[in-house]
């Protein structure tokens, strides 16, 4: 595996499929003017409105989503990163929040339906019943082996409260752990970064987390700072608060010294 540039895109998606979509190519393509290969957009990348609304859409919204993912991967031959839409489900007012890789031929590479649903009320006045129109995924995610980019894991926002699950990545060989979001504005000053290292440090793993950022409807307000942390918990780049892309070499090597140096993930006494 070679060295590649690597990116994180961070948006300010609104209930709106097609301002949305346009913004979202918009910072593709500047991510690929700067060489990034390997590109992720962040959760409720297409749409970010009221849950009722997400749901009376989500057909047309998961239609829209994945030919676009496919298409913006085909045109710019990257590998890409939807990390997070609305796939209708069997049951009637319910979808799963779905994040999907697609390669440069356009072909679906791995599929994700988020585990951890995000049910919290929080002090600064937002609720957040995810569940009520979300259903979890019955799955764990998968690794998917790259020649280009490494083992990749994926996963999508809350998760990554749940170390338990980038502990089962890691062990299934995990390189780089995806982590797209739209993590509060309360939330994330406090926690958003921090996790996010930790994830990294403790899997020896880089972590690319795009993000959503401002204000999106009515008080809902996401923290930004789409970051790529490497395996040593280094903050190599940063979006700050306002929509653009997060870029960073990724390295092979960078892996392999922080694995001889710190061999934590073979130390382990329970499995």
């Amino acid at each position: 595996m070679k060295s590649y540039l690597a990116a994180a895109v961070q948006m300010n998606s609104v209930p709106d499929l097609s301002k949305n979509l346009a913004q979202a190519e918009d910072l593709i393509e500047l991510a690929v003017r700067q060489g990034a290969e390997l590109v992720g957009l962040p959760e409720n990348f297409s749409f970010l409105g009221d849950e009722q609304a997400k749901v009376i859409q989500s057909e047309a919204i998961a239609q829209a989503s994945e030919k676009f993912l496919k298409t913006m991967a085909q045109r710019y031959q990257i590998t890409l990163l939807g990390g997070g839409f609305p796939v209708p489900t069997s049951t009637p007012g319910k979808v799963y929040n779905t994040a999907l890789l697609v390669g440069p031929d356009g072909q679906e590479l791995s599929r994700y339906e988020k585990v951890h649903l995000f049910d919290v009320n929080l002090p600064d006045g937002n609720t957040y019943q995810e569940s009520t129109t979300v259903v979890s995924g019955r799955q764990l995610p998968t690794v998917f082996p790259s020649k280009e980019f490494g083992n990749v894991g994926i996963s999508v926002c809350y998760d990554v409260r749940f170390p338990e699950l980038y502990r089962h990545l890691s062990l299934m060989g995990a390189e780089l752990l995806f982590i797209p979001a739209a993590f509060t504005a309360y939330t994330g000053k406090d926690h958003w970064q921090i996790l996010l290292q930790a994830r990294a440090i403790e899997n020896t793993c880089y972590v690319l987390a795009p993000a959503q950022t401002g204000q999106h409807y009515g008080i809902r307000q996401s923290h930004g700072h789409a970051v790529i942390i490497d395996p040593w918990g280094i903050v190599l780049t940063d979006a700050g608060d306002k929509p653009g892309v997060a870029i960073a070499s990724i390295e092979p090597a960078r892996i392999e010294q922080v694995r001889r140096q710190m061999p934590s993930l073979q130390h382990r006494v329970f499995v």
